[in-house]
């Protein structure tokens, strides 16, 4: 008898948890805390750079070290300013694709949100190909990492955009979280590379070479020629592209701190991208049930549109591959035969 009212608790707590993610539109528990941690963290990480929008008095402060010295004019200023006038924006909007109850009642808001995140994500990619050079360092590792990333979302964007022209929603679904996901990589890659600049920093035997310029962009003229001397010692004519080892120490110097962030960076965002890539095919692979009722859905409308080869009418495996002709449901595979002949 005295457990009685736990029960009735626990119980009561269950269906307000129940209540409030069925308003969002979601059908499954399971999503809901993956859309909170995913999706939260993208909305809070965009929100928390807003500022950064003023690329010249706010960007430029939080930077890591040294990083102003190359984006505050040229090419790389350009490109930081359209990889997060766009890339922000995007990520905010991006987030609200993936409620069910938005999709569901309101089409056109999705719609025209979808074609504005596809738009911003483009020309986000365009700035960050434009910036790789000197981003956090811009060694070979960073813009091989960065150069993988702009195709697989660039691929990820067009199969997307092609399969929904082709009413193909369980592939539109598909590589919308890819793409989505491959995106939020930056995020991981901060947490990886913070940590990894402590390990780094404890081992104390990194080294980054870094400009004489960069270092004088942070440092006054008597402390890098004193520290560096190899800097005083150069050309007046060359001094700038002059290259001198900077220790990898997260400490209190500041041009130390900024070698603690470029040295991890590459390797953060390939590992961000592998447990990214990773996670969302898991995700997918585990949720067969809503791919295969949203291909039901995709018959039906490409059916009732008229497009041959209903519910294979997008990019599905078994155009390309030697995968089983898909049927729809209560449906034999030569009524799907005769269906696909007659169209």
């Amino acid at each position: 008898m005295p457990e009685q009212p736990g029960r009735d608790t626990t119980q009561h707590h269950s269906a307000k948890g129940r209540k409030l993610y069925s308003r969002l539109g979601f059908s499954k528990g399971y999503n809901v805390p993956l859309f909170v941690i995913l999706a939260g963290a993208m909305l809070g990480f965009c929100l928390a750079k807003l500022p950064s929008l003023d690329v010249a008095n706010q960007w430029s402060k939080a930077a890591a070290p040294g990083q102003w010295y190359w984006f505050q004019h040229g090419i790389y200023r350009i490109g930081i300013t359209l990889h997060l006038l766009t890339v922000i924006p995007a990520g905010i909007l991006m987030v609200w694709q993936f409620v069910p109850a938005i999709r569901h009642r309101a089409i056109l808001f999705h719609r025209i949100n979808g074609y504005t995140v596809i738009v911003l994500l483009l020309l986000s990619n365009t700035g960050a190909l434009m910036i790789v050079r000197r981003a956090f360092g811009g060694d070979l590792s960073t813009q091989g990492a960065v150069g993988v990333l702009v195709i697989a979302t660039t691929t990820g964007l067009f199969m997307a955009y092609y399969n929904i022209k082709k009413l193909q929603i369980e592939q539109h679904r598909a590589w919308m979280l890819r793409t989505m996901l491959y995106f939020g990589t930056i995020i991981t890659t901060r947490l990886i590379m913070i940590i990894s600049a402590q390990i780094l920093s404890k081992i104390g035997s990194y080294y980054v070479t870094t400009t004489c310029g960069e270092l004088l962009s942070m440092r006054s003229v008597e402390y890098v020629g004193t520290k560096y001397p190899a800097c005083l010692g150069a050309n007046a004519t060359t001094v700038e592209e002059q290259l001198v080892p900077v220790l990898v120490f997260f400490g209190s110097n500041i041009e130390e701190i900024g070698a603690s962030l470029k040295a991890p960076f590459g390797m953060s965002l390939w590992i961000a991208i592998f447990l990214h890539g990773v996670g969302v095919e898991i995700y997918l692979a585990l949720t067969p049930r809503e791919a295969q009722r949203l291909r039901q859905v995709s018959y039906e409308r490409q059916l009732e549109a008229g497009y041959p080869n209903p519910g294979s009418a997008g990019l599905v495996i078994e155009n390309f591959g030697d995968a089983d002709q898909w049927c729809a449901a209560n449906v034999s595979q030569k009524e799907q035969r005769d269906v696909n002949t007659n169209e």
